[in-house]
């Protein structure tokens, strides 16, 4: 069996054993698994290659884009300054942003922004890629456009507009960028290596995605709500994405750092010693935003705030108290404030489909570990 490296207690080899399987049949080129309880860890484990040619072994300090498990991060961001009272959830926007109350979004709130409800899932005219790296036109743009439906009434997610949403709402409620904030506010007490820029001195630790074969079987239909702004997997190798903010889908770290931050969810605000929430504040991520089939992913989803949060369209989440999001390709996070376990999966190889909620790689590894704590 391929090797993998790191550690895991007693109980719990199955996880390790998974993502062995994975990278052994080729359905992972590299990749990391975590597993934390109570905020300290039970699986790192890691194994592969950080490129397609298998010539650089994966790390444990390898970092990966994790496309749109950063809206997580991103989200965690907005909640902590929520929970210290510096933002309210159920405030205008514009309270925050006078800006934003262009064309009728007066009344759009912080958390429909957080609950993908607040019909900005894209910009009128859509971006270039280069766009993307400029903050103040792409918040710009968003403060003086329409919303696409009624704000508050559905969902339709906010691909890659979120992460510049609420990260102006985060700028202009504490003057730092998301990108600083998170550094100093979250990973920086954490000791969590993931980070919403990546420097040119973190570049040799990188592994860039591998892309998804392309086919034309596998074309998916056309969603209801089609997004305009188009982004490659190949965007991602750019030097120009990797600097800038982006912070929706350009993240970058390992499963180690992801559930190093989200167990502060799953631990009920706190993690590693460290408190970043009330018990309250990391429970309020649980309150319902939309619960109904998404008007651009076309597919039934359950929004909290700022996470997807458990339904009965997903039988993978045994716990009702259970928040998650994947990324494009496969990575995926899940945090269960009843189990008080978070679950990661990170990967440069992107799967073969599209799926809702990752695919077999990281659908298997999180059924290994509630294995493991003897709840499936």
């Amino acid at each position: 069996m391929t090797m993998v490296h790191g550690t895991w207690r007693d109980g719990f080899a199955e996880v390790r054993d998974v993502l062995a399987a994975n990278l052994e049949s080729g359905l992972d080129v590299g990749a990391s698994v975590a597993v934390y309880l109570d905020g300290e860890p039970a699986v790192d484990v890691w194994g592969g290659y950080e490129d397609a040619a298998r010539t650089r072994p994966w790390r444990r300090d390898t970092v990966t884009t994790v496309w749109s498990v950063t809206k997580t991060m991103t989200a965690l961001c907005a909640l902590i300054l929520a929970d210290r009272g510096a933002l309210r959830l159920d405030a205008p926007v514009a309270r925050y942003w006078p800006e934003f109350a262009a064309a009728g979004k007066d009344g759009v709130e912080v958390r429909h922004l957080l609950g993908h409800t607040a019909g900005l899932p894209d910009w009128d005219e859509p971006l270039a890629v280069e766009d993307l790296y400029d903050w103040d036109k792409a918040t710009a743009l968003l403060a003086r456009q329409a919303p696409w439906w009624t704000p508050g009434t559905a969902s339709g997610y906010h691909a890659l507009t979120q992460g510049y949403l609420v990260g102006e709402v985060v700028r202009r409620v504490c003057g730092r960028s998301i990108g600083t904030f998170f550094a100093e506010e979250v990973a920086g007490p954490l000791g969590a290596d993931f980070h919403l820029t990546l420097g040119p001195e973190q570049d040799h630790r990188f592994a860039p995605i591998i892309p998804r074969e392309r086919s034309a079987s596998a074309a998916a239909p056309p969603p209801p709500v089609p997004l305009r702004t188009i982004v490659t997997p190949e965007d991602s190798w750019r030097a120009g994405w990797r600097r800038a903010e982006i912070p929706a889908v350009a993240g970058y770290g390992n499963a180690r750092s992801v559930a190093a931050v989200q167990s502060v969810l799953a631990g009920g605000g706190a993690a590693g010693g460290r408190r970043l929430l009330s018990e309250a504040g990391a429970r309020a991520t649980l309150s319902v935003q939309a619960d109904g089939v998404d008007l651009v992913l076309g597919a039934p989803l359950r929004f909290g705030v700022g996470y997807g949060l458990n339904s009965t369209d997903i039988d993978l989440l045994p716990n009702p108290d259970t928040c998650w999001w994947d990324g494009w390709g496969g990575s995926v996070v899940v945090a269960d404030l009843d189990a008080r376990m978070c679950v990661a999966y990170v990967m440069n190889r992107m799967r073969a489909r599209e799926y809702v909620i990752g695919d077999r790689r990281g659908t298997s590894v999180i059924a290994a570990a509630y294995r493991a704590l003897g709840t499936r």
